[in-house]
């Protein structure tokens, strides 16, 4: 029994789905009403000075070095948002997302953990909890199972071999997977690369191929890598091209897949899924402008595959943790502390960043390396949860959130 969500009607749903790639993973819970909320984890820890700069710092300059972003107005340079922060480039619907009042930006923000562990931090930021693997289950799924009576009285289903940890629990969920057939691994899609790196015609192909879903200008990007000066260079730069086409293919067809459940008048209520390659230890500059671009069109499509239902929703959009503030030797970033989130939707309460800024003056870094954390991402989750959804306080003291009374819900976030 599905109440209200026919087996018919779902079949038609995720029939309208199908054919997407096999990496990010979705799951759903049928509450009923009208309002929606989405939680998307970016898993490898995003480097929020790079999505969200303090351009206005006047230490970011010389701090970021040659990941330094150039100012509003200049060539490449940030989206503004204010005198003090702005959005990478790659983030143009995020911007008129805040211009238009539907976009939250909390920055120096991190859950309570505060080592460098992926996998650790991942599970704080899923679970809830104070510490790595202190409870078995997600935060959303018992936040669902705290909503009032009659909203939370609609059993889900499971139909994906995984559910996001966030996600899992008692309450009964809805998962999904776009495909049934297993992705190829970055580590063939390399080989391949490698084994076409001196054939141009092969080579281009490939790229060509595995870029070919994109909607962005995976070309522009295709003919950079055919004139890099040596076949490794090439190489290189087609896998590079080819595994920003795979995640943006991905990562467009889960959201736009996620709206079609969620547009539904009777669909579930909320959804969670996870996109990888956020983890940027080498040769992040171009990397992450390919992935931010990849997210934000991404975003756009969820908007638009929603359509009035967006006026309904709430995405929050988290990552396990920040990075360095400075560059490593690689030009990339290594593992660090706070970070930035995002929270847009047409429910949202927004054109702002929310931020009690640290500095990025030396003194004032975290352990003298990462921007320092000063607000907690569960006041965020709890005053989104609260607004937006109803879930009662005590709740989200007691079970959802537990040993977090010191972080207080966020207030104002959502729309009266």
């Amino acid at each position: 029994m599905m109440n209200g969500w026919d087996r018919r009607a779902f079949l038609a749903a995720a029939s309208a789905a199908a054919g997407a790639l096999a990496m990010p993973r979705v799951a759903f819970a049928g509450t009923g009403g009208d309002r929606r909320f989405v939680f998307v984890v970016l898993r490898g820890a995003l480097d929020g000075l790079a999505a969200v700069p303090a351009y206005g710092d006047p230490h970011y300059a010389a701090l970021r070095s040659d990941l330094a972003l150039p100012p509003p107005g200049a060539s490449g340079g940030v989206l503004a948002l204010d005198d003090l922060f702005g959005l990478h480039p790659s983030l143009e619907f995020l911007a008129e997302c805040h211009a238009a009042g539907e976009l939250c930006v909390a920055h120096a923000v991190a859950t309570p953990y505060r080592e460098r562990s992926h996998f650790d931090a991942q599970n704080v930021l899923e679970t809830g909890a104070a510490r790595p693997y202190a409870l078995p289950d997600g935060w959303l799924n018992r936040a669902l199972g705290a909503l009032p009576l009659g909203r939370a009285s609609s059993p889900g289903v499971a139909l994906g071999p995984d559910v996001p940890l966030v996600m899992r629990g008692a309450t009964p969920v809805i998962s999904w997977s776009p495909s049934r057939l297993p992705p190829v691994d970055d580590d063939t899609l390399d080989r391949l690369s490698d084994l076409y790196a001196h054939d141009d015609v092969l080579g281009r192909r490939l790229a060509d191929a595995l870029s070919a879903e994109s909607a962005l200008p995976v070309e522009a990007a295709s003919e950079s890598a055919m004139q890099a000066p040596s076949a490794r260079d090439r190489g290189a730069r087609r896998r590079r091209v080819a595994s920003n086409g795979r995640a943006r293919a991905a990562s467009g067809e889960i959201i736009r897949a996620a709206a079609g459940f969620l547009a539904r008048n009777d669909g579930p209520v909320a959804a969670a899924l996870d996109i990888g390659g956020w983890d940027t230890h080498a040769n992040e500059r171009g990397a992450l402008r390919l992935r931010l671009a990849a997210l934000d069109a991404a975003l756009r499509s969820f908007k638009t595959a929603l359509g009035t239902t967006w006026q309904h929703t709430v995405v929050v959009v988290a990552t396990e943790f920040g990075r360095t503030a400075a560059a490593n030797g690689t030009g990339g970033t290594d593992h660090g502390t706070a970070g930035a989130a995002f929270v847009l939707g047409g429910a949202v309460q927004g054109g702002r960043v929310i931020a009690d800024w640290p500095g990025l003056a030396a003194r004032d870094l975290y352990e003298g390396r990462d921007l320092r954390p000063t607000l907690d991402l569960r006041s965020v989750l709890k005053g989104v949860l609260g607004e937006h959804l109803g879930v009662p306080a005590a709740a989200l003291e007691r079970s959802v959130f537990p040993e977090s009374r010191a972080a207080a819900p966020l207030d104002g976030l959502v729309k009266a």
